[in-house]
């Protein structure tokens, strides 16, 4: 049996993946080979053992530290990627299994245990010989709220930050404006329920055909009780998130690291994209550190959650430890030459910003009768524009913030050719407009049913026809716990999700607007009942106004172009 206490060298299998890693990144040369040591015990103060692995480089130390705390195992398909360029260049990096996963002992419960988790990894590193007292922390998704968990109390050692797609409170990620989001969460859940039972390649087959094989699931009702029809280890949060749908009950505090986002003062480097699933929690995290002058630098790629392109992101990390967990004796990297750096989806280009949102100046088209969005407020009243949501045939998801292989910008048309659904249009557009931060919509709506969604979206429009999704958000129009249920008329105002985005001269701009985006969004059955236990749908009629004193709107705060 290996002496696991000895590191042992790279694969070789490994070596030929990282040198093709630094030739296809801008990467700097590597300056070191790398030993693993590997399934070492790391103590925790209830006398559980983490398991963990350490990326040595091959020259004397000790070394600046780099902690990964994952949920996902400490393979090289995964870790590869975030272990190895780093230990290349003298960096020591530590990939760990949280509790309850891959070797690490306790039980799994999603983030509730990784305060005092990280809190005891650091403690152990202290006594490392090849930790020179220095630590960074590093990761995508989970891996990025760890970081936060870690940074509620920040260990002295801790000098910098490197978040990827990551979130800071997991409640209200998987809770967006009241609507369980039931694709990414299911799909989360069948990933972790299984990760251990299949190969690292098998895994992620099974991830990206995820939305496809859950299907018949996601369709299913009641929603209580579908962790368990998936299969795999058991997975009980799903049906207690379920059973919480207020994210102001006190049984979410376990799930929030957000008081570390406003205390914190270690400098943080964010990753996200346009398309992420966590891309409003990155970019508040960014604005919380700014507005107190922490030292913070933003990358917004046109990404979804597993689209993340690590040849942007590894050298931007790389550059950030270099500024601010310099290797003793390495060669200077240039710092960021901007604090924010966005992708402008349309014009497919990347582009530097002292800050986010630039400055911009509102543009407003108003909804008008025909699905014609107007720049001018239609004078009178119109006929209302309408449509019927039937939840027992809830209009479908296309794309957007998803955790699957279809997320992104995708076709829409053949989702608005459905009648349930509806959409305003511009005319071709003269000049470009970029939209550059949050678009805002304000609906006058009525509905016969107090219990209702809306899904509204901002699509792209291209000389074919082809319809391509931006950004979009779902409100959820139920009353208020204790508020008595009335339909009739309100006004819906909300603010997409921000973005970067040029409509190209000839495009039109449109807005879309349905009852809801399922499987996406578990679906509004109509009834009150709570979103778990419900086994049956009653349809909601909606009806826009437009014009007159109802002048609905759709408002985009645009760059110079």
């Amino acid at each position: 049996m290996p002496d696991r206490t000895l590191p042992t060298p790279l694969p070789r299998p490994a070596r030929v993946a990282a040198a093709a890693m630094t030739r296809r990144w801008p990467l700097p040369p590597a300056t070191h080979g790398v030993r693993v040591l590997r399934g070492v015990d790391v103590p925790m103060r209830d006398g559980t053992a983490l398991r963990a692995d350490v990326y040595l480089p091959a020259s004397a130390g000790p070394h600046p530290t780099v902690l990964l705390r994952s949920p996902y195992g400490r393979g090289l398909g995964f870790a590869l990627s975030m272990t190895v360029p780093y230990a290349e260049r003298g960096y020591a990096v530590v990939v760990q299994s949280v509790r309850g996963t891959f070797g690490s002992g306790g039980e799994f419960s999603p983030v509730v245990n990784e305060e005092h988790d990280g809190q005891d990894t650091v403690a152990w590193l202290r006594g490392q010989e090849w930790f020179d007292g220095r630590l960074a922390t590093l990761g995508p998704s989970y891996l990025g709220y760890t970081q936060w968990a870690l940074a509620l109390d920040p260990p002295p050692e801790l000098k910098a930050m490197v978040l990827h797609i990551g979130p800071h409170d997991l409640a209200q990620a998987g809770l967006i404006d009241g609507a369980f989001q039931l694709t990414n969460l299911a799909i989360w859940t069948e990933l972790v329920a299984h990760q251990e039972r299949v190969s690292f390649l098998r895994g992620m087959y099974r991830l990206m055909t995820a939305e496809r094989r859950l299907a018949p699931h996601l369709g299913e009702l009641p929603l209580q009780g579908l962790a368990e029809r998936f299969g795999g280890m058991p997975a009980p949060w799903f049906d207690e998130w379920l059973a919480h749908p207020d994210l102001s009950d006190a049984y979410w505090d376990r799930y929030r690291a957000t008081p570390a986002v406003h205390s914190s003062t270690v400098p943080t480097l964010l990753v996200g994209g346009w398309q992420d699933w966590f891309v409003e929690q990155t970019l508040y995290q960014y604005a919380v550190l700014r507005d107190r002058g922490v030292e913070v630098g933003l990358t917004l790629g046109p990404w979804a959650h597993l689209t993340i392109d690590a040849a942007v992101t590894t050298p931007e990390s790389l550059a950030w430890l270099s500024t601010h967990l310099p290797v003793d004796g390495a060669p200077p990297q240039p710092e960021r030459t901007a604090r924010v750096r966005v992708h402008v989806s349309g014009a497919r280009t990347w582009r530097t910003m002292p800050d986010w949102p630039p400055a911009t100046t509102d543009r407003a088209w108003y909804l008008a009768a025909g699905g014609r969005l107007d720049d001018d407020v239609p004078a009178g009243p119109q006929e209302p524009t309408t449509f019927t949501y039937d939840p027992m045939d809830p209009t479908p998801s296309v794309g957007g913030r998803v955790l699957a292989a279809s997320a992104g910008q995708r076709d829409n048309r053949e989702l608005e050719a459905r009648d349930d659904v509806r959409t305003f249009t511009t005319a071709p557009l003269r000049t470009p407009v970029e939209l550059l931060g949050g678009a805002r919509v304000r609906l006058f709506h009525e509905s016969d049913n107090p219990y209702a969604d809306v899904f509204v979206r901002l699509c792209d429009v291209d000389p074919s026809g082809r319809s391509v999704n931006v950004t979009d958000r779902l409100v959820r129009l139920d009353p208020a716990p204790g508020e008595e249920p009335a339909a009739g008329e309100r006004t819906v105002e909300t603010t997409l999700p921000d973005t970067a985005h040029r409509f190209k001269a000839g495009h039109r701009i449109r807005l879309q607007v349905s009852g809801g985006a399922h499987p996406r969004y578990a679906r509004n059955l109509g009834t009150g009942e709570p979103p778990g236990e419900g086994t049956r749908g009653v349809p909601v009629n909606h009806r826009i106004c437009t014009g007159g004193a109802s002048p609905s709107s759709v408002t985009l705060p645009a760059g110079s172009s």
